[in-house]
């Protein structure tokens, strides 16, 4: 701070005797003091200084808003990120007509990997996951944590029948792909649902829809089955 502030004092002290502060202040020559030169490099000195401050300010802010977007303890966006992502996409479906799709995830019987293993094998289950969602989505796609075993991708530009496409490639990638730890190979698998976006849902119903109908394929057909969604006719 010390080396700043001598510089812009020097630099300050520079323009004051060329008589440039005279000239950007408009402060008439027979007015411009030595005093008054020396009030006015002061308070340059100190503007400067105070837009550095407003800068690194602005940085560190942008810094924690990023960090509070993330999930504590995967690389991906959380739920109250995920959800302002999927707003803003909705929003996007009805001003320029593109298609969006949106996919539930819910790992099953997750909760046995932590009862039998323990949470370092949960982690690193959930981990893996995560790796294979992002090692297979855009870079347009947006991917969150949305619970605990839950996760969810919005994927841009995509239609239901991509989206489904997609569901089955990830769940083909996690049967070939099973998650390690200390030697010790973790089977997992997933139901999921999936929606196709309309500007008629906000983010909240979208969600719930994909949700639903998540729990009637896991209950119905099984698990590790992808569910369709459609808006009815009369929203």
């Amino acid at each position: 701070m010390g080396t700043s502030t001598s510089f812009l004092t020097s630099k300050s002290s520079r323009l004051a005797a060329s008589g440039m502060f005279a000239q950007i202040w408009g402060i008439p020559d027979d007015e411009y003091t030595p005093r008054v030169r020396d009030a006015i490099a002061a308070l340059t000195v100190e503007l400067d200084m105070l837009r550095t401050q407003l800068r690194q300010t602005r940085r560190t802010l942008e810094e924690i808003e990023k960090a509070a977007d993330l999930d504590p303890l995967l690389p991906i966006l959380n739920r109250r990120a995920f959800m302002r992502a999927l707003s803003r996409q909705i929003a996007a479906v009805g001003r320029y007509a593109a298609p969006a799709s949106l996919i539930y995830f819910d790992l099953d019987g997750f909760k046995s990997v932590n009862d039998t293993l323990g949470h370092s094998a949960g982690d690193a289950a959930l981990r893996h996951f995560t790796n294979l969602l992002l090692l297979n989505t855009r870079e347009s796609d947006v991917v969150g944590r949305l619970g605990g075993d839950e996760f969810g991708i919005l994927l841009c530009h995509a239609t239901l029948e991509l989206a489904h496409a997609k569901a089955d490639s990830v769940a083909g990638k996690l049967r070939a792909s099973p998650a390690l730890w200390n030697g010790t190979s973790i089977g997992l698998a997933f139901s999921c649902g999936v929606f196709e976006l309309t500007s008629r849902e906000s983010a909240d119903s979208a969600m719930e829809r994909a949700d639903a109908e998540m729990y009637v394929r896991k209950r119905l057909a099984g698990r590790g089955r992808q569910a369709a969604v459609t808006a009815p006719a009369n929203i």
